[in-house]
């Protein structure tokens, strides 16, 4: 990690900020990729709720492994199990070969769940039993296979009160609720305009931004 006065680049992939808010942030990853705490990232779109999952694992004991992501707005509904968990040869219409599901994918590493809120509930069940059990169960499998996965979680969508709502499970939310990083939107932090300005002018090529003589 190199850190700059207004630029915090994490190996491969930047967090940009000066302020307060982002100095903040960068601790808290800090303090929790060496764990194993389950980590629930919360931030309207383009706050760079990836890059967060992202930078965390690569700062963990984890991070010679996979990092496998999800979203889970964009799966349909009848399509995420086995996106999860993989299927089998035949299980269903279409199923011509075995098909290893994100959790298998990310053995040994971390899977990011992105906007976690949008999962159904069905699902909600069915994932609150691997994170209790460390294992999961292909469609059209006959047995469970344990996994070794950490699990980060993210959402632009307010949890608690989709759990009031009856939308999201209440004992899953505990479960990943554990750690809540709430990132700060861009207008919370005008310290950052220049910053981000330059990067958009430069097509994202900023490497290194000092005090106010921003250097792509």
């Amino acid at each position: 990690m190199k850190t700059a006065n207004c630029v915090i680049v994490w190996e491969k992939h930047e967090l940009v900020g000066s302020g307060q808010a982002m100095t903040k942030l960068l601790a808290q990853i800090e303090r929790v990729a060496a764990s194993e705490t389950r980590v629930c990232i919360l931030g309207e779109t383009g706050t760079g709720k990836e890059l967060v999952a992202r930078a965390i694992h690569e700062k963990s004991p984890r991070k010679d492994h996979p990092f496998i992501t999800l979203n889970c707005a964009a799966v349909p509904a009848e399509l995420i199990e086995s996106e999860l968990f993989g299927h089998e040869k035949g299980a269903f219409t279409g199923a011509a070969a075995k098909h290893l599901g994100k959790f298998e994918q990310a053995e040994g590493g971390t899977l990011f769940l992105d906007e976690i809120g949008d999962m159904p509930v069905a699902m909600q069940a069915k994932l609150l039993r691997v994170l209790e059990e460390g294992e999961v169960e292909r469609v059209g499998g006959d047995k469970p296979i344990k996994v070794n996965v950490r699990v980060v979680v993210a959402t632009h969508r307010n949890l608690e009160d989709l759990v009031k709502q009856n939308s999201f499970r209440r004992d899953l939310f505990h479960r990943i609720y554990v750690f809540p990083l709430q990132l700060p939107p861009l207008l919370e932090r005008p310290e950052d305009f220049p910053i981000s300005s330059h990067i958009c002018a430069t097509g994202g090529g900023a490497k290194r931004l000092e005090g106010n003589n921003l250097r792509g």
